[in-house]
């Protein structure tokens, strides 16, 4: 059995996953939000315009994981069995960290849902701050972690 990305044409195809065996699968993701100081004391102290500025993006980054497969188009629908979306503000530096975990027991890996949920999680920051502060950027999306699977744990050496 052939698990390419191509038929004999060329032609970009889902990978065939059937013959695999389910495993229980996580990974972690991360996002970095750059904001003007006043504008995290102000998420912090839950008074943007707009509301729960953290609390909406953590429901974004959920939904978003679960979203996946209708954003990426080769990617599996997946039963999510976790999804949890965590910030860390750091007045100093004017960042917010988003950190996206997701975990299925699957015959796939879950780490385009973590990606897209910690990027879409940092892009509602965006969204809800964008009135108060034009400046606002993103940072690095990278992975983490993941384990699970034939090629096992992947652990990024260096975090963004």
């Amino acid at each position: 059995m052939s698990f390419n990305h191509f038929d004999d044409q060329g032609k970009a195809i889902m990978v065939d996953i059937s013959a695999k065996a389910p495993t229980l699968r996580t990974a972690i993701a991360t996002a970095t939000v750059f904001l003007k100081r006043e504008t995290l004391e102000n998420i912090v102290g839950g008074t943007m315009a707009k509301g729960d500025v953290l609390g909406v993006a953590r429901l974004a980054g959920i939904a978003a994981a679960k979203k996946t497969p209708d954003l990426i188009p080769l990617s599996h629908p997946l039963a999510l069995h976790a999804v949890t979306v965590d910030f860390t503000s750091d007045l100093e530096t004017g960042t917010v960290r988003v950190e996206a975990m997701v975990r299925a027991f699957e015959r796939t890996g879950v780490e385009m849902e973590a990606m897209v949920s910690a990027s879409v999680a940092a892009l509602t920051i965006y969204d809800m701050c964008k009135g108060a502060d034009k400046g606002i950027r993103i940072g690095e999306v990278a992975l983490l972690f993941k384990e699970g699977g034939k090629s096992g744990i992947y652990q990024r050496e260096e975090k963004p």
